[in-house]
């Protein structure tokens, strides 16, 4: 029956036609994406290292102790005229998301020789795989890849954060880096590195710091953790050490 005839024969008005929501989702997934887009602009791009939007530290800061050091990482020349220090937990996202500065900051700072970089443990109690990981990556380094270990947990991040057997999988990562697999399997069913993750802790707790990623550069802490700000404060750093 044709619309016209129907209506003149039942006098009902035809069917509302549901409208497509698609282009409001579409513009929804558009807004979302921009604004992603704009945070991670925010995050990486450099501030001039002059500028007064740069943290610094307190008045009455005392330098970062030092001997502390000896409870994390460290990677980079002792005597490096800056000292760049991360408390973070392999299985949080937003350190995740600050795996990429690190590795920026190891390989234009690091390896030149200019900057010193501390790795502390923080697993925090909510991650249930962030101990677990903690110790593979000191496992490693009892071969000499801490941190090529260090690399792969933050790479693979979302693989093993929800695994059940995490000794298994950080095994097969092992395994692909080349390692020993019975010395390194040995060595996380023995919990030997427990302890030295513990101390690392204890230092962040001394030191009150009980968020992840927590970064500092010497003494001063980062406000906005990324490339950006982390560059920037490095060279501003660098630059005074030298006038």
């Amino acid at each position: 029956m044709g619309e016209a005839k129907r209506r003149k024969e039942t006098g009902a008005p035809p069917p509302a036609r549901s409208k497509s929501k698609k282009p409001l989702y579409t513009g929804i997934v558009v807004l979302v994406l921009v604004a992603i887009g704009l945070g991670m602009a925010f995050l990486t791009a450099s501030p001039d290292p002059t500028s007064d939007e740069l943290p610094v530290a307190a008045a009455d800061a005392a330098p970062f102790p030092a001997q502390l050091d000896q409870y994390g990482v460290a990677v980079g020349p002792e005597d490096a005229r800056v000292v760049v220090r991360e408390f973070a937990d392999f299985q949080c996202p937003a350190c995740g998301s600050f795996y990429s500065a690190s590795k920026q900051l190891k390989e234009k700072y690091v390896d030149t020789g200019k900057v010193r970089f501390v790795y502390f443990d923080l697993p925090l109690q909510q991650h249930a795989n962030a101990m677990p990981a903690a110790q593979a990556a000191r496992c490693a380094g009892d071969q000499n890849a801490y941190w090529k270990m260090h690399d792969r947990l933050f790479e693979s991040q979302t693989e093993w954060s929800g695994s059940n057997d995490p000794v298994a999988t950080f095994t097969r990562y092992a395994v692909d880096l080349g390692l020993e697999e019975r010395r390194f399997r040995t060595c996380m069913t023995t919990e030997l590195h427990r302890e030295a993750v513990e101390q690392s802790r204890q230092v962040a707790m001394q030191l009150r710091v009980t968020s992840t990623p927590t970064v500092l550069v010497d003494n001063i802490r980062l406000t906005r953790p990324g490339w950006g700000q982390l560059s920037a404060v490095v060279e501003r750093e660098l630059a005074s050490e030298t006038d």
